[in-house]
């Protein structure tokens, strides 16, 4: 999943002192600058340095994952968890899990250790969906750099009137919106066609993702790409 995520977290370059220098950057800056030797030799005069700055440590990104844990979930638990723990390391990004049946539990604390989330997660009961969306909802202070992924094989066992509800707010706030239909234990997708349908048609793509497919998914909008 790591080439996915690449380029989130690069050194910028910058003309204040701290970081270590660029060196491409400042042979770049300064080939106006240049002297010549006495033994003929062309040497490039460093009058403007470059350096490479740390990235800032805050998260620039939310991500939410909302993921189903009803009965029928365990073997899309256990892939949501280890993708949660891979993207919880990249730095512009604040990984959530929110897991969900009838009612939700944040276990966003436990998302650097996917075996720590495995042990508290309990696999059973219902199916709440629009209870996991609201609680996310709760969780967006910048729709436009929030990601909520929700994770789940759409078997709403409450009115989907409050479910598509929800995907609406959520969409029409800005939120970027992915539903991930669950996999089972040979990584086959296994979900309410009806429903994901209606999910489509209020405003959030349905798909069969893979972990990486997932990864190169994240990757892309915190790049800025659309595709």
């Amino acid at each position: 999943m790591r080439p996915a995520l690449t380029g989130l977290a690069t050194p910028r370059p910058t003309r204040r002192p701290g970081g270590r220098l660029n060196l491409p950057a400042t042979l770049r800056a300064n080939l106006a600058h240049t002297r010549r030797t006495g033994d003929g030799r062309v040497l490039v005069v460093p009058e403007r340095p470059v350096f490479s700055t740390r990235v800032r440590n805050e998260a620039d990104w939310r991500l939410v994952f909302v993921v189903d844990v009803s009965g029928s979930m365990e073997a899309s638990v256990v892939w949501s968890a280890l993708t949660a723990a891979v993207l919880g390391g990249v730095p512009t990004l604040s990984t959530h899990f929110l897991a969900f049946s009838t009612q939700v539990i944040d276990l966003t604390d436990r998302v650097a250790d996917p075996l720590s989330l495995l042990l508290d997660v309990r696999v059973g009961g219902g199916t709440h969906i629009a209870a996991g969306l609201a609680h996310a909802r709760s969780l967006v202070t910048v729709p436009s750099r929030t990601l909520v992924v929700v994770v789940s094989d759409f078997e709403e066992g409450y009115p989907l009137g409050g479910l598509l509800g929800e995907v609406r707010s959520l969409v029409s706030s800005g939120v970027h919106l992915l539903g991930c239909a669950a996999l089972d234990d040979t990584g086959a997708p296994r979900y309410s066609v009806p429903v994901a349908r209606q999910l489509v048609a209020a405003g959030m793509p349905v798909a069969a993702l893979s972990p990486l497919a997932l990864a190169r998914w994240v990757g892309d909008r915190l790049r800025g790409e659309t595709r």
